[in-house]
């Protein structure tokens, strides 16, 4: 059973999120990615307002449209010691075949469209789709575009579903829409074949002289399967803005990936209608905006990344706020990885980083 047992003091709202009392800021400092205790602070002064900020821990955000990986291969921006964070930018087919023995893979495709050619079969891709490759699954990427940008979520734990408790297991995707994958087995043999399988980060060559792509069949509950954004139906209240966890999709240990899609606004004229103010104190998050206005924040536009680390404040811009009053609903989809361990940012993304983004909330620009 929760605890009911509150304690009040001072000015604050019955309802967080709600009838925020005239002339303050609510703030949410939680536990536990918004699943355990929780209490409401109300400022006098917007958490974000800051003139300066020394030391490493700042909002962060990087143009990952400019990392520049090789063809075939991924470039890291964030990584810890249970997920790591890549874009990939393939502009031919895979040459061999591949194996990841250290990490359960999953591929959201930003941008292009191809083949994933798979032990249990080929699947079609294309833009919004999510591909959950199992560890130690072998498999090829065969683009069909020029122009590919594959965000790549490496899990070194096996990614699963969460529970949906009283939503019920037709909530937020029904999986009758996961898509998975027929067996077509290549019988090509003759020459050399490649299969490249990475180990503790190393890569080792076994050479065939047959297609190891040549499972006729498979049964089981382990398999590789997709998913589309556009399948995403995410759970909202007209009276009460919801935390960000409502929207997830997928599970790994000390992580969680979440997906925003178009949903209609809180309709209350007391509810808040952009993300609260909160110091995550448990999770660093990370967002990938993948399409449409992101009216949360300002200056963001696709393929970019932010990173909001714990313990610093974090909310919407000003900016933002102010927009939200002459909309109904929102039109963004994004990708959100919620991490348990600090996570690293590489020298890769920092030479692509927007290192003014912290200073895009401001004291002078805050607005209620």
């Amino acid at each position: 059973m929760e605890n009911l047992f509150m304690l009040a003091k001072g000015t604050f709202a019955p309802q967080a999120h709600v009838g925020v009392p005239e002339g303050t800021y609510e703030e949410e400092l939680g536990r536990n990615g918004f699943f355990g205790r929780v209490s409401h602070l109300y400022h006098a002064h917007p958490p974000t307002g800051w003139t300066r900020i020394e030391g490493p821990l700042k909002p962060r955000a990087i143009n990952a449209n400019n990392l520049k990986p090789a063809d075939g291969q991924a470039v890291t921006f964030l990584y810890n010691e249970d997920v790591a964070l890549k874009v990939a930018r393939p502009t031919q087919a895979m040459a061999y075949s591949f194996r990841n023995a250290d990490a359960d893979e999953v591929y959201f495709i930003h941008r292009g469209s191809g083949r994933l050619e798979t032990d249990f079969g080929p699947l079609a891709y294309e833009a919004g789709d999510y591909l959950v490759l199992p560890r130690g699954t072998t498999y090829r990427l065969n683009p069909s575009t020029a122009d590919n940008f594959y965000l790549v979520i490496e899990s070194f734990s096996e990614i699963g579903l969460p529970e949906k408790g009283m939503l019920g297991r037709n909530a937020l995707f029904d999986p009758g829409v996961i898509q998975t994958p027929t067996p077509a087995p290549s019988l090509a043999s003759g020459g050399e074949w490649e299969l490249r399988i990475k180990r503790e980060g190393q890569l080792t060559s076994v050479f065939y002289p047959f297609d190891p792509i040549d499972v006729v069949g498979w049964k089981g509950d382990l398999t590789v399967w997709k998913v589309n954004v556009r399948d995403f139906r995410p759970v909202s209240s007209h009276r009460y803005h919801l935390p960000p966890s409502v929207h997830t999709t997928m599970l790994g240990r000390n992580f969680v990936v979440c997906t925003f899609a178009p949903r209609p606004l809180e309709s209350d004229p007391e509810a808040m209608r952009v993300p609260f103010y909160h110091r995550n104190i448990d999770f660093d998050e990370v967002i990938f905006y993948h399409a449409g206005d992101f009216f949360s924040r300002d200056g963001i536009a696709p393929g970019m990344v932010t990173f909001h680390p714990q313990g610093i404040h974090h909310g919407p811009h000003p900016k933002a706020i102010t927009a939200s009053r002459e909309k109904t609903e929102t039109v963004e989809y994004a990708v959100m990885v919620d991490a348990k361990r600090p996570l690293k940012l590489t020298p890769e993304a920092q030479s692509v980083e927007w290192a003014e983004y912290w200073m895009s909330w401001g004291a002078k620009e805050a607005v209620r």
